[in-house]
């Protein structure tokens, strides 16, 4: 017994000696090539390094000189005096020029006014021939840069003035630019800043700011101070490229990305020293690694010991979830399995409880992943807890759990202990001083009556959790076949919208909007519509959520918002209004996409209105507002559909500045003769035109709702009184049938008439 258990190790000891051995030749062989390689990038990346630090240097030397401006930029008076129409240049030359000059060497300065014209020009010699086209020229992207800045930083009020607050007053940090030019052929550093006030302003329109540009020779003090900056040494300013191998050179770029200039200096080379001091140790490292490999054989048959013995763990942990210490998925389905096999007479219910964390990435996402495996802990304690003896309690994966209860008496029993998991679990989880709370989903289904196969049981158990989960979290769920027919539904209407998506089966329909007069078309609302080739229409209640659930939502939004695009250049002047899902804004180029279709249909961005519900805002996501403020930056209205249909849609009046307030239906059907529900939809009209947005009444159905709207001028309205929706050749006859008879709306006076008393 020992003599085959020696042959064993000896042949494992060679099956690891005999490799060991080749590899540690060819690494030997590979190590000297491999450290030449070395060497020669460490010195590249050393001259990198130096580089940056070169860059840094000059970065924070062309920073200082935009804090030197601060005096003068930064100033009430000087704004004042230097805006006015014909401005004093003995003033702006000894409070500006000559002052920067004799404080901190500004030897050369120009004065841009509003109108990107050459104000004032300054030089320590009296010389104005120092100014050029070129150097303008060069110089014009940055004082353009700064000119950007400063109109961008005006914020527009509600009441439509522009305000502007100076950022950062404390450190009274300036819009400026900076950079480096050629003049009379050597290097200048420039700051180039804006004549911006001290406090804050309100004006009626934005004007661009009169810049100051200063500037000072690349040489003498200010390359010396780079070079103890960079601490480096031998710096010499050259006018061209050296093509000396030991030579760092950094090249000076213009505001134009012109070569004006190069920095050199005497590189280090780390590489090729590390070299010569390297080979000592190689040959040390080389008699290191033989004694490992002897090492290696002695302990050998020690190591095939210690393999038999950690199998068993290995097995252990190939089963079992390491946060958790619970069996893991592979493991509970042969247990699960195993159960079902001694149960299969069926005397006796087993149930397959599937559960789900509720909310889980909350937590991982506000405290940490660390918070997050202290709660899937504290979870599976108490599951182990609460579970019957012969239960069984798994995780499946990150905060899903599974459990097995054998010997279930009925529904009732099954639920009573379900309440007690749901119990324990409730209770608070600490995690260091914090509370915690955590609820489950859970979803039950039991053999023998749901079925025996344990593939089967986790499939409908998951249904159920799924059926919990969608009918408010925190609950629990019994299989019911009906669940799973729902399932089957979803999923086959799920395959046909997107086959039909994919032959463009789908079709729009178009809901006209009047203006206050009811004479007037001014917008139409597309809708998508969907009639399958047997003729079943398909209503948008039930397709909508499918896609919604499926992520078809952004194949489906897209294809609505290209088709009513292309549509609208049939009725010119009329805006299209398309409604967008939440889920689309979740795309990170949905702007980009919506900025393609209007390219690809040549349509004006101002003819399309994108609707939106408060729900858009759920998670307080930063990302949407970011969105729909670059949408209305394009000239794209933004309008808030369902207007008081949640409790909390003034805060998203004041956090966005919609363009369209629709007001939502139940509010219009509940007004007729109902003084209250008058009073809000008067209070919700004049609340839009304070905030000066469209209003839009939807869910018009009599001539009495019409003419109350029109006596509060609601500025449009739409409802089936004024038109059902109408695909695309019926709308257009409508449109011509209603302009050749608009003075009489349809059929009847719609225009404005006092309520009688008798009304």
């Amino acid at each position: 017994m020992y003599k085959s258990t020696g042959n064993s190790g000896s042949r494992i000891a060679n099956a690891i000696i005999v490799p060991m051995v080749a590899v540690v030749v060819i690494s030997l062989s590979g190590i000297f090539a491999l450290l030449h390689w070395s060497a020669r990038v460490s010195d590249e990346t050393a001259e990198q390094s130096q580089y940056q630090l070169i860059a840094g240097a000059l970065r924070l030397t062309q920073n200082y000189l935009a804090k030197q401006q601060n005096g003068v930029v930064i100033w009430d008076e000087a704004y004042h005096r230097i805006n006015q129409p014909e401005p004093s240049q003995g003033w702006i030359y000894d409070n500006v020029m000559h002052w920067l000059y004799k404080t901190d060497g500004f030897n050369r300065s120009v004065l841009i006014d509003r109108e990107f014209k050459l104000g004032s020009v300054y030089a320590q010699n009296h010389s104005t021939k120092w100014l050029n086209a070129k150097l303008l020229a060069d110089l014009k992207p940055a004082i353009a840069k700064v000119r950007a800045r400063y109109i961008a930083s005006f914020k527009r009020t509600p009441s439509g003035l522009f305000s502007y607050t100076p950022e950062l007053i404390s450190t009274r940090r300036s819009i400026a630019e900076t950079g480096v030019v050629a003049l009379e052929g050597e290097p200048y550093l420039f700051s180039a800043a804006a004549i911006i006030p001290q406090i804050q302003s309100v004006t009626p329109r934005r004007v661009p700011p009169a810049v100051l540009v200063s500037m000072m020779p690349l040489r003498g003090e200010k390359l010396q101070e780079i070079s103890e900056m960079s601490r480096l040494d031998g710096f010499v300013l050259m006018q061209q490229q050296s093509s000396e191998a030991d030579l760092g050179r950094y090249p000076l770029k213009s505001p134009l990305g012109e070569t004006i200039g190069v920095i050199a200096w005497q590189t280090s080379q780390p590489g090729t020293q590390m070299m010569r001091r390297i080979d000592p140790l190689l040959i040390l490292a080389a008699l290191m690694i033989a004694a490992v490999v002897v090492l290696v054989t002695v302990f050998t048959r020690q190591m095939t010991r210690r393999l038999a013995r950690s199998e068993a763990k290995a097995v252990h942990t190939a089963r079992h979830d390491a946060l958790s210490g619970l069996p893991n998925r592979s493991r509970f389905h042969a247990m699960l399995s195993n159960t079902l096999t001694e149960n299969a007479d069926g005397e006796t219910n087993t149930a397959v409880v599937y559960i789900d964390l509720d909310h889980f990435k909350d937590i991982n996402d506000t405290l940490g992943h660390s918070a997050g495996d202290k709660v899937i802990v504290a979870v599976a304690q108490r599951l182990r807890r609460v579970i019957p003896e012969s239960g069984i309690v798994a995780r499946i994966s990150g905060d899903e759990f599974a459990m097995v209860i054998r010997n279930c008496e009925d529904d009732v029993w099954l639920d009573f202990i379900l309440d007690q998991v749901q119990d324990e679990i409730s209770r608070p989880i600490m995690i260091g001083r914090r509370e915690l709370f955590a609820s489950l989903s859970m979803g039950a289904a039991i053999a023998p009556r749901d079925g025996n196969d344990p593939d089967e049981l986790l499939r409908k158990a998951d249904i159920a959790l799924y059926d919990a989960k969608a009918n408010g979290r925190g609950r629990r769920s019994f299989f019911e076949q009906s669940m799973e027919l729902q399932v089957q539904s979803r999923d086959k209407m799920s395959r046909e919208l997107r086959l039909a998506l994919k032959n463009d089966e789908l079709d729009l329909a178009f809901q006209p909007q009047t203006d206050t007069s009811a004479k007037r078309i001014v917008s139409v609302e597309a809708l998508a519509r969907w009639t399958m080739d047997d003729g079943t229409v398909v209503p948008p209640s039930q397709f909508i959520p499918v896609a919604e659930e499926t992520g078809l939502i952004n194949e489906l939004g897209i294809w609505v918002l290209n088709k009513a695009c292309a549509k609208a250049h049939e009725w010119p002047g009329i805006t299209m209004s398309v409604n967008v899902s939440p889920n689309q804004f979740k795309h990170p180029r949905f702007v980009e996409k919506v900025m393609a279709i209007l390219a690809a249909n040549n349509l004006p961005p101002q003819r399309l209105e994108i609707e939106v519900t408060e729900t858009v805002f759920a998670g307080r996501n930063d990302s949407v507002l970011k969105a729909l403020r670059r949408l209305k930056n394009l000239g794209v209205k933004v309008a808030l559909d369902d207007f008081g249909s949640g409790y909390s849609s003034l805060s998203y009046l004041r956090r966005f500045p919609f363009d369209t307030l629709k007001i939502d239906r139940d509010f219009v059907s509940d007004m007729n003769g109902n003084a209250e529900a008058e009073a809000i939809l008067v209070s919700i009209i004049q609340l839009g035109k304070a905030l000066g947005m469209t209003i839009v009444a939807e869910g018009i159905e009599t001539i009495e709702q019409i003419r109350f709207l029109q006596a509060h001028d609601c500025h449009r309205m739409q409802g089936y009184f004024i038109s059902r929706p109408l695909d695309a050749g019926a709308l257009s006859q409508f449109l011509e049938d209603f302009q050749g008879k608009y003075s009489a709306g349809f059929g009847m006076d719609l225009s404005y008439r006092g309520r009688t008393a008798e009304a």
